[in-house]
């Protein structure tokens, strides 16, 4: 059994990370860490953690703890991934890893120098849905691919909300714009060339709370948006000469509705419907990430792949800066 210990009692490890590692069969909690002791023995009673502590460090001092779950805050994710690793813990952090891609070669470095596993949280890698539409692509189903577009966009005006506070890394780049950049580059096995966009800044906040995004992969092109501060969407669409592909509950699937895609031919008289209905990412990553630490052959969402989603985040930004296109990774 793989031990685990989560840094902070925030939301996510609460009501989605820490079920699925008691539910996963071959990883327990043994260990939560607090600022505030007593949050942190109460969230260790509510899932039967021996542990609780009232410093990340001594978490990680722990003989108890095998590898650590980081939900801090999205500032906060570099800092306490390296000093885990040091610690000589396995690390699973929640995205963004590190505010830029730079820092993914010092984690890059510190998982090869320690010999621990570290890898960026991204739940969609393990959900199979998204293998279905690289295989639907690849056996050519829709023919040439040509287009995807995208878009995932929630309401959040709460001025304390980690998302709309800069010195926590806020913004929605950072917190949904990464979703629709690593899904098309999961389900085509390409990167992005160059990139141009349009971001919005907040005058409340000061956090970028709208991107408007154009991916260009050479053989076909990507195009999005996200928002903090416009109505709850979710969708992506691979869109061939010969059909066109939707996914309906791409990012979040169980909270926004049932793993489903549809396959549609070009007539529009045929659409093929495939369903993924109860299937619980979050449970799949935190087994393979418990398998792959221990020995096992499990598929992880590697700090490389880490490294490349971020440095076309970096370039959004830049683009977002000027009218015209940004070389990725320039």
């Amino acid at each position: 059994m793989f031990r685990w210990g989560v840094l902070s009692t925030a939301k996510i490890g609460r009501e989605q990370v820490l079920p699925a590692i008691a539910d996963a069969g071959n990883c327990v909690l043994t260990a939560v860490a607090s600022r505030d002791v007593a949050r942190a023995r109460s969230l260790a009673d509510r899932f039967g953690a021996p542990h609780a502590f009232g410093s990340y460090e001594a978490l990680l001092a722990s003989d108890a703890v095998d590898g650590v779950y980081i939900p801090l805050p999205t500032s906060q994710h570099f800092e306490w991934s390296a000093k885990a690793a040091a610690a000589g813990k396995h690390v699973l952090c929640e995205k963004p890893i590190a505010a830029q891609a730079s820092e993914i070669d010092t984690l890059i470095a510190a998982r090869d120098t320690s010999g621990v596993l570290i890898s960026e949280a991204f739940m969609v890698y393990y959900h199979p849905q998204w293998w279905k539409v690289r295989e639907l692509i690849e056996d050519g189903a829709i023919g040439r691919l040509r287009q995807v577009q995208g878009a995932f966009s929630y309401f959040n005006n709460d001025p304390s909300n980690m998302r709309n506070i800069p010195e926590l890394g806020g913004g929605v780049l950072k917190d949904i714009g990464v979703y629709p950049t690593v899904t098309t580059r999961i389900v085509t096995s390409q990167e992005p060339r160059r990139v141009r966009a349009r971001v919005e800044y907040s005058s409340q906040f000061g956090t970028d709370i709208y991107a408007s995004v154009s991916q260009d992969f050479g053989d076909f092109e990507l195009s999005f948006y996200c928002s903090t501060q416009m109505a709850l969407r979710q969708t992506m669409v691979f869109h061939g000469e010969t059909g066109w592909i939707e996914v309906h509950a791409p990012f979040n699937t169980g909270l926004y509705g049932h793993g489903k895609i549809t396959l549609n031919s070009a007539s529009h008289d045929r659409q093929e419907v495939f369903r993924f209905g109860g299937f619980n990412h979050y449970k799949a990553q935190v087994k393979a990430f418990a398998d792959r630490a221990t020995g096992g052959e499990s598929e992880i969402f590697t700090l490389e792949n880490s490294r490349a989603n971020q440095s076309v985040i970096d370039a959004i930004f830049a683009a977002g800066k000027h009218n015209g296109w940004e070389t990725v990774g320039a």
